[in-house]
């Protein structure tokens, strides 16, 4: 299992931006835009991959994966 896989990564459409929006909110802000769904996946899970990168390269500690946390469920329970 590679490490991008422990985090968890989001892909939505923005109705204020009329796109999908990718994003990896434990690794970095911001992420990848566009009008193809799977695409701005693809693009999110290659800059995790490289954002993962630069912090090993950097000596960075990573932050703790978020995967496998059942965040849908519990934010049913908020809503």
């Amino acid at each position: 299992m590679k490490m991008s896989s422990r985090y968890v990564k989001i892909v939505e459409w923005s109705d204020e931006d009329q796109c999908y929006v990718g994003r990896c909110p434990d690794l970095f802000y911001g992420g990848c835009h566009g009008d193809n769904e799977q695409a701005v996946f693809s693009e999110l899970c290659r800059i995790v991959e490289e954002t993962i990168e630069l912090y090993q390269q950097d000596g960075r500690p990573l932050p703790a994966p978020t995967s496998g946390k059942d965040y849908a469920n519990k934010m049913l329970e908020i809503a």
